[in-house]
């Protein structure tokens, strides 16, 4: 009786995380098109979108106090882990090498949440242009544009939590 109560814990909180999932996925999807600051409009492009978008999710749970927001990121980090293997095998890596591609990737993806060292309350335009100097995936020169758009993207997830 007791463990039907931690399954049914357990569905609601992969269900808020496919949820989430898919909003990123969209927000992704609209960066990616309707911006010319991307050097391409590619595979690594879009994980960087991503990356930063699931970032700013786990990070606004944890501040927001969601309940279970421990149990939500995982999901959310699962499911991008889940994506990360379904597309690149999509992409015609095989089976024999689509651990190391995988692994490079969340490493990847660790390094950033590292970087994004940042008090929510103090998150602002600056931080994003500091933050996407770091890496090459947008033209040098537009960083600005670019933050923009990733603030108020992170404006709109915060006031989702509201």
């Amino acid at each position: 009786m007791v463990l039907q109560y931690f399954k049914e814990k357990e569905k609601i909180e992969k269900s808020i995380a496919k949820d989430i999932y898919k909003n990123i996925l969209k927000k992704s999807n609209y960066l990616l098109i309707n911006n010319n600051y991307f050097v391409e409009k590619n595979y690594k492009s879009s994980f960087e979108i991503v990356s930063i978008l699931i970032i700013l999710y786990i990070k606004y749970n944890i501040r927001n106090k969601i309940k279970n927001a421990k149990a939500i990121n995982q999901e959310l980090i699962d499911l991008f882990i889940s994506d990360l293997d379904e597309s690149l095998r999509t992409k015609g890596i095989g089976d024999m090498s689509i651990g190391k591609y995988v692994k490079s990737y969340v490493k990847k993806f660790y390094f950033r949440l590292s970087r994004f060292n940042i008090d929510l309350d103090d998150l602002n335009i600056n931080f994003f242009e500091d933050y996407l100097a770091n890496f090459d995936f947008i033209i040098k020169g537009h960083e600005s544009s670019a933050a923009k758009s990733f603030y108020n993207f992170s404006k709109k997830i915060s006031n989702s939590f509201k």
